[in-house]
C-alpha cells in the first residue's frame, strides 16, 4: 500500500513543520513577554502596552493553531496505525483520495464535511 506510505511520510514531514512553527512562535511569546516585562509596566497609560498586549494575544493564538495542527497530525497518524485512515469518522465511508491529497489529516468525507448527509 504505496500511498498509505506516501500517507505516512506526508503527514510526518507535515508535523516537523509544525513543531519548528510552533517552537518560533513559543519563542516570540517568550520574547515579547520579556520584552513587556523590561518595558514600563503600566499598560493603561504606556501607548505601547495596547499594542504589546495585542501581539502577546495573536502569537498565543496562533500557538493554539499550530498545537491544533499538530494534534490533527497525531490523530491521523493514529487513523493510519488503527487501519481506519481514509474511512470518514461520521458516516465510515471512503475518504477521495483527492481530498486526502490536499488535506491528509481529513477526518470526514467531503459530504459529511459539508454536513450533506451521505447517498446510499
Amino acid at each position: 500500500m504505496a500511498h498509505l506510505e506516501d500517507a505516512r511520510a506526508a503527514l510526518l514531514a507535515e508535523g516537523r513543520q509544525a513543531r519548528e512553527r510552533l517552537a518560533g512562535l513559543e519563542r516570540d511569546f517568550a520574547s515579547s513577554v520579556a520584552a513587556a516585562d523590561a518595558a514600563n509596566a503600566d499598560d493603561e497609560h504606556d501607548p505601547e502596552g495596547a499594542t504589546l498586549a495585542f501581539e502577546r494575544q495573536h502569537v498565543a493564538a496562533l500557538i493554539d493553531a499550530a498545537r491544533d495542527r499538530l494534534r490533527q497530525i497525531q490523530e491521523a497518524l493514529t487513523r493510519l496505525d488503527l487501519g481506519s485512515y481514509g474511512r470518514c469518522s461520521r458516516c465510515g465511508g471512503t475518504i477521495g483520495a483527492e481530498r486526502l491529497a490536499v488535506r491528509p489529516t481529513a477526518s470526514t468525507c467531503i459530504g459529511c464535511a459539508a454536513g450533506q448527509p451521505r447517498a446510499g
